[in-house]
């Protein structure tokens, strides 16, 4: 995702309109299409903020026991998944403008992954001025570097069990 996305696509509407003679009135701002390339934008930041936070404990821990694998999903645009001990917590987009954040653990005999105890929480986008847009928790602003803190901090003790 390219931050000029939107520069490049007021410049392809305006070489457009230049050729065909015809004005758009919607050119400039597509929320739908911003939306969507903020939340993927939204999920890859957060992505690099954890494959930093679990270098930095797997460097500390020193042991390959027990270390923390950030893997991407395959077939998403953007979703990924912090692996340990046959403890998964997943971070995906539910649809553009919500991320869901879901813990799940190996169980019993069958490997397959069943949700633990915890619910799926979700990340919320809000419109502020000017088209921007805010990450919310519970309606609340959120700080990337708080989310990722406390969710690594969280799966650690989740996959020590």
């Amino acid at each position: 995702m390219d931050k000029l996305t939107w520069i490049k696509d007021l410049v392809r509407a305006e070489q457009d309109m230049e050729e065909s003679g015809m004005i758009s009135i919607t050119t400039g701002f597509e929320p739908e299409k911003h939306l969507l390339n903020e939340t993927l934008l939204f999920l890859i930041a957060l992505k690099r903020e954890f494959v930093d936070a679990t270098t930095a404990f797997n460097q500390l821990k020193g042991s390959p026991l027990g270390r923390i694998k950030v893997y991407s999903i395959s077939q998403t645009q953007a979703d990924s998944m912090l692996f340990r001990n046959g403890c998964k917590l997943i971070f995906s987009m539910k649809q553009p403008g919500t991320v869901s954040m879901k813990f799940h653990r190996a169980t019993g005999i069958n490997p397959a992954f069943t949700p633990m105890a915890a619910e799926e929480e979700f990340l919320i986008a809000k419109w502020g001025p000017f088209g921007d847009l805010n990450w919310t928790y519970n309606n609340q602003p959120i700080k990337t570097d708080y989310l990722v803190k406390y969710y690594t901090t969280r799966f650690v003790h989740e996959s020590a069990k």
